[in-house]
């Protein structure tokens, strides 16, 4: 085995711990935890109690209790599939983004385990409009893990030698 993805599993762990410690700093110390309830904290920020029974764009809406049960199999097997990855992969910083985006995985995959919806609580805007939707920390390490693994994967190629790669060059 290459070098273990510790800094992977280490950012998945500390991840997923402030994802849940976040969720019930919301859902029970400040006790927002219905439908209506929402704190204004700025004036672009605000707290606000959203069941999120779908995925990413209200897509796979899980309506019923075989379909919420079908969402935790899928981000399961992705959550695998991403873990997976994580070991094979030799680049720290791309084994620390899917450290990220496992974490976060983890993290909603426990809430619709829990409750049978994730906890999205975080209402980015400006006035009346909202550019995003509400979300949580999960969602955001999803984001930015996937990110990143874009972002070194388009613009931070590695430098190899092109005719060494073309026997016809």
């Amino acid at each position: 085995m290459r070098n273990p993805p510790v800094a992977g599993l280490v950012t998945a762990a500390i991840l997923f711990v402030i994802d849940q410690a976040s969720k019930f700093a919301v859902t029970d110390v400040l006790q927002l935890n219905e439908l209506t309830a929402e704190r204004v904290v700025t004036p672009f920020f605000n707290l606000r109690f959203v069941a999120n029974h779908g995925i990413s764009l209200g897509l796979l809406h899980a309506d019923s209790n075989t379909m919420r049960w079908a969402l935790v199999a899928m981000t399961g097997a992705i959550a695998v599939a991403v873990a997976v990855w994580m070991t094979r992969e030799p680049n720290r910083a791309d084994r620390m983004a899917l450290g990220a985006i496992l974490g976060g995985a983890l993290g909603n995959i426990v809430d619709r385990v829990r409750f049978g919806y994730v906890v999205d609580f975080a209402d980015l805007h400006l006035g009346d409009w909202r550019p995003f939707l509400v979300f949580n920390v999960a969602d955001a390490a999803i984001t930015l893990g996937v990110l990143v693994l874009l972002v070194r994967a388009l613009l931070m190629r590695d430098k190899r030698d092109v005719s060494s790669e073309n026997p016809h060059a």
